[in-house]
């Protein structure tokens, strides 16, 4: 059962939109280091964007289970699990937390398409 607010995802999917939309936000096919903090070395030059701000804050304000649980609805979108699975998912993602979520979930090209993927298999849609 999916339990994070509809409204507050959607928001989240149409900042990911305007996000990756920007003609100079582009991401590497392979990350430089295998360190995990690629995500916020590539968003390092955006800290000032606007839209990336708002993303990060609405992330932040959430508390750490529901960004988990946006982490997994990620992982289930992009078909890292199946929705049998959740579960499973929700419990890599409580291990795998750090306070760096927004930047995590951004670092993804297709975050909007995979919240988007993620949200239909429970069921739910946005701007419905």
């Amino acid at each position: 059962m999916l339990s994070l607010n509809l409204d507050t995802t959607c928001r989240l999917i149409d900042l990911a939109k305007e996000f990756h939309a920007q003609e100079g936000v582009s991401f590497p096919d392979e990350p430089d280091n295998a360190s995990g903090d690629w995500a916020r070395q590539i968003l390092a030059s955006h800290g000032g964007d606007k839209t990336f701000q708002e993303f990060k804050s609405i992330v932040d304000d959430l508390e750490p289970d529901q960004q988990q649980e946006l982490v997994a609805l990620v992982w289930l979108g992009r078909e890292d699990y199946s929705l049998g699975e959740w579960q499973e998912a929700l419990a890599q993602a409580a291990d795998d937390w750090t306070p760096q979520t927004a930047e995590y979930l951004v670092g993804h090209p297709l975050l909007a398409n995979y919240l988007e993927k993620g949200l239909e298999l429970f069921g739910h849609r946005c701007n419905e």
